[in-house]
């Protein structure tokens, strides 16, 4: 029913700025005291999501699994796990193995998604690791410092008001040399639907409202390890676009993932004309040949380090011995002879 095809090109929109210019702190990222997201509309919202979602969705497993293939790159073992929100049942299932875990914690703001995840038949690979269940909110985490050896986050991060607090408190929750792996939705994702949004709104109320959600922006990701402490930062960003039989059906997959507008600024009812205006909007300036339309979703993969004395680090100011003077009158003179 939906075809996965990516990844596409790497950009990237203005995120929460635009929604709190006001309260933004000198780094430029949005101050703690800022709401931006009804956390208990998303809770309720993810307890309908876990009697929703398909056992197997394509796009969901795509990213579970581009963001445990980094589990293979590294050398060394994560005995100890926290899989924070989002697609906790997607990790489990295709964890097979990677990080050698031994003991995984799954955590979700949502009772129904945690009951659900705990219900869930999983494979042979995976009932050998020691799994327990914890109803948890991302943004307060109920974990001791220096408690596990890896923190991953697949599709959840992104519904929390305050980032970096959030990140920060997986990093004092890790051990030296303990590995943060997240998965987050970026400011291209829906361009479509935003775009048919505000066309509907203005033929029909004269006007626009929050309807989707602010995401990050690429080139904050990296900053945003940075200042939340983590050493070794990576980013890397993917564009998926999902092909859908009308835009209705589109709505009913973020419904089923857990990923519908849980703004505080947002209006309560959505008028029956301009949701049907969306869609034909929509359809009218996206739609395909063979009828389907597609959806952007832009995934940003971001990983850190908790400090430990092994790693590499960064050479002091003043120590090099060349100048990059030196080395371009050297190549210089090279070119030109």
């Amino acid at each position: 029913m939906r075809a996965l095809i990516g990844p596409l090109c790497r950009r990237g929109l203005q995120w929460r700025r635009s929604f709190c210019k006001d309260n933004i702190d000198g780094d430029g990222f949005q101050s703690s005291k800022v709401k931006i997201f009804d956390r208990h509309l998303k809770r309720k919202q993810r307890d309908r999501a876990a009697w929703l979602m398909s056992p197997k969705d394509s796009f969901v497993d795509t990213v579970a699994e581009n963001l445990l293939d980094r589990l293979e790159d590294c050398k060394k073992t994560f005995p100890t796990a926290l899989c924070l929100g989002g697609s906790l049942e997607a990790v489990r299932r295709l964890l097979r193995g990677r990080g050698a875990i031994e003991k995984l914690i799954m955590m979700d703001t949502s009772y129904d998604m945690v009951k659900m995840c705990k219900e869930t038949e999983q494979d042979v690979s995976s009932k050998s690791i020691e799994t327990s269940f914890v109803v948890g909110d991302e943004e307060f985490l109920p974990l001791k410092e220096s408690s596990v050896d890896l923190v991953i986050s697949c599709l959840g991060l992104h519904w929390t008001n305050d980032l970096p607090g959030a990140m920060i408190q997986s990093r004092l929750a890790l051990k030296s040399d303990g590995l943060f792996l997240a998965a987050i939705l970026g400011g291209e994702t829906l361009r479509e639907l935003r775009i048919a949004c505000t066309v509907a709104q203005m033929e029909r109320e004269g006007g626009i409202s929050p309807r989707l959600s602010p995401l990050a922006h690429v080139r904050d990701a990296g900053n945003l390890l940075t200042r939340a402490g983590f050493t070794l930062p990576g980013v890397d960003v993917d564009e998926y676009t999902v092909r859908y039989k009308s835009a209705l059906e589109l709505i009913e997959h973020l419904r089923s993932m857990g990923e519908t507008n849980a703004l505080l600024q947002r209006k309560n009812i959505l008028k029956r004309e301009t949701a049907l205006a969306t869609a034909a909007v929509y359809e009218s300036m996206f739609a395909e040949e063979d009828g389907t339309v597609p959806a952007t979703f832009q995934v940003i993969y971001m990983t850190g380090w908790k400090e430990h004395s092994s790693q590499q680090k960064p050479k002091s100011r003043g120590s090099a011995t060349v100048s990059f003077k030196d080395i371009q009158d050297k190549f210089g003179n090279s070119s030109g002879g």
